[in-house]
């Protein structure tokens, strides 16, 4: 018995040693590792997925950029030819790449704030800033000029819609330029969902301005007459841009998809057709057609609603000429 004690006691390990075991450190550095493990374990199916997806991505690219480069070369083909013949084609908008570099449309958001559905339209990163391809920017931006001088030549009514500062006045300009209906100042939630109590206050809204024009106002006592001109000019801000609209438009054009999200639900409620303006931490596929482009600068704002006034005026010149 006194043996087997001694045995016992050289296989036990000494008491410094256990100490040093379990001291803080270890078990810091233990529980480090142990959480490293489990990270990547749970992170490799996703990792795996993301490194076919940015494969898959680069391949798409590649041949994608083959078929631009096919399109931009069937372009200028048509240029020559419109020189030929004299004729300028429905097809061919003058959107020139270097117009666009030099207004920053290429410019996107940062990296950070980018979504994963952007990335056939981004070509390239530059110190943190995702840079967007120009060559399919020009080509939906015609695609969507095309399809308003189609819908200016059949009498088509448009909407354009940009609540932003940077975008307020652009839109306005524009809108006033092609004589359509604009909101450049805040989107009111049912304007088109609801569009019965939005055709009450423009009801309303038109008999006020009839009412000032009259002086009607200058014989009502002064509280009242303040009372509804305060009232006037509410409407004016939210209303101004839309005061003629007697039904809902057959196109709305937005700028700024973020900026912009309840208006663009409401189109597609109710199935109206879409042009949005989107940036690199946009969805390009709630739109009808969605143009890759800066919505943070003026510059490529103001050109991008140049292209799409130039064809809408176009449009309803070619209808008055052919009645």
């Amino acid at each position: 018995m006194i043996h087997q004690n001694n045995h016992l006691r050289d296989l036990m390990i000494p008491k410094s040693r256990l100490d040093s075991f379990f001291s803080f450190p270890f078990f810091t550095y233990l529980v480090r590792a142990f959480y490293l493990v489990i990270k990547i374990i749970m992170n490799r199916n996703e990792l795996m997925t993301w490194t076919v997806y940015q494969r898959s991505i680069s391949g798409r690219r590649f041949r994608r950029n083959n078929y631009l480069f096919q399109g931009t070369s069937s372009l200028l083909k048509k240029k020559k030819r419109e020189k030929v013949g004299g004729e300028m084609t429905r097809r061919y908008w003058n959107i020139n790449l270097e117009e666009m570099m030099e207004a920053g449309v290429h410019f996107g958001h940062g990296t950070r704030k980018w979504n994963p559905r952007m990335a056939p339209y981004i070509s390239a990163k530059r110190k943190g800033i995702h840079i967007t391809n120009l060559t399919r920017t020009a080509r939906f931006l015609s695609e969507a000029c095309d399809l308003v001088f189609d819908a200016a030549s059949r009498g088509k009514h448009f909407l354009i819609v940009g609540t932003k500062n940077k975008a307020a006045d652009s839109v306005a300009s524009a809108a006033i330029r092609a004589r359509c209906h604009y909101v450049n100042k805040k989107w009111l939630g049912g304007m088109l969902t609801n569009w019965s109590t939005t055709e009450t206050r423009l009801h309303k809204f038109r008999d006020l301005r009839a009412e000032q024009k009259t002086g009607k106002f200058n014989r009502l006592p002064k509280r009242d007459a303040a009372m509804l001109k305060r009232q006037l000019s509410h409407l004016q801000t939210y209303l101004g841009g839309i005061k003629y609209m007697t039904g809902l438009p057959d196109i709305v054009i937005i700028v700024d998809q973020q900026e912009e999200y309840t208006a663009l639900r409401e189109c597609l409620t109710l199935g109206i057709p879409t042009i949005c303006l989107i940036d690199t931490n946009c969805d390009p596929d709630l739109a009808d057609i969605s143009i890759p482009a800066n919505d943070d600068a003026i510059a490529s704002i103001r050109l991008i609603l140049n292209k799409l006034v130039s064809a809408i005026c176009e449009g309803r010149s070619s209808s008055i000429r052919n009645r």
